[in-house]
Formats: C-alpha cells, structure tokens, sequence
C-alpha cells in the first residue's frame, strides 16, 4: 500500500487541467493497487489527484487545513469538494479556523508527514505566498519525502 500526497497549483485552464488529469492519472496508475491518496482537496490538481485516486480503486484521506476551508473554495467548485470529501475513507482536521498561509502550511506539512511521496503539480517557480506548492515541495525534499514533478512542457500557469 502506497500513501501517494498530491500539491499543485489552483486555477488551472480547462486545457491545462485535462493535461494534468492525463499525467496524474498515469502517476496513480505507476503507483499500483492499494494507493491511498492524501489530499486537501482544493479545486486544481487536488481534485483532479482524488478522483484519479478513487477511479484507480484506491481509497483516499482528506486533510483539511482550517474549519473555514471550504468557504474559502470557489462556489462552483463546492459540489465537487462536497462529493469528493464523503467518499475520504478517512478526514483530518487541523485546529485552524481560517484558511490562511500557516494553515495550509501545516496541512502540506501533514500529508508529507504520512506519505511515501509526493506528487506535484508544479511550474518549478517560487510561490506566490508562503504555504503554497513551492513550499510544500520543499519541504518534503527537506524530509528525504520523493517529488515527482509533473508539469506539461511549455504550459504557462
């Protein structure tokens, strides 16, 4: 059994998304049966990850950075969060009330924690605020955590 997490960036393009759903989803499939996904399920490579997951037959653990989290998600997005958050065979809820930084921060943290590696949807740039997939990257190589970068060739965030 394989504990696969998942960072990467929000906001993807209809076009960049359907790319990096290809890539996640041949990522879970190298990963084999039994892999349980650790997401925080945000809307972007999150979500495409815990689908993928739960499609591959795996089962998947959600971790919530704050009390507030899902407010803070897009509104159209919320449906889908809702769905992917009562399939999680497991929740972890982190003492925040509101989704700031620090919480998404200690979140990443959390799922490179209980993983075997990580996966992450990345533009190799710095982050645009601290807590985000730069960092959560960083700190898994500090924590000798595997990154898989997946970013499709010549793609603009």
């Amino acid at each position: 059994m394989t504990q696969l997490a998942i960072t990467g960036h929000r906001g993807l393009s209809a076009e960049l998304e359907a790319e990096v759903d290809r890539m996640i989803r041949a990522a879970v499939a190298e990963s084999g049966s039994g892999v349980v996904g650790v997401s925080c399920l945000a809307d972007g490579a999150d979500a495409v990850f815990a689908q993928a997951v739960l499609d591959a037959g795996g089962s998947l653990v959600a971790v919530l950075p704050a009390a507030e989290y899902r407010e803070s998600l897009p509104e159209d997005y919320r449906p889908v969060y809702d769905r992917l958050l009562a399939r999680a065979g497991e929740v972890v809820r982190l003492p925040f009330v509101t989704p700031d930084p620090r919480a998404y921060m200690e979140a990443g943290k959390r799922m490179i924690d209980e993983s075997d590696s990580l996966l992450a949807v990345w533009d190799g740039q710095p982050g645009r605020g601290p807590g985000g997939t730069a960092d959560v990257v960083a700190y898994a190589r500090s924590r000798g955590v595997p990154v898989t970068v997946l970013w499709p060739e010549g793609a603009i965030r």
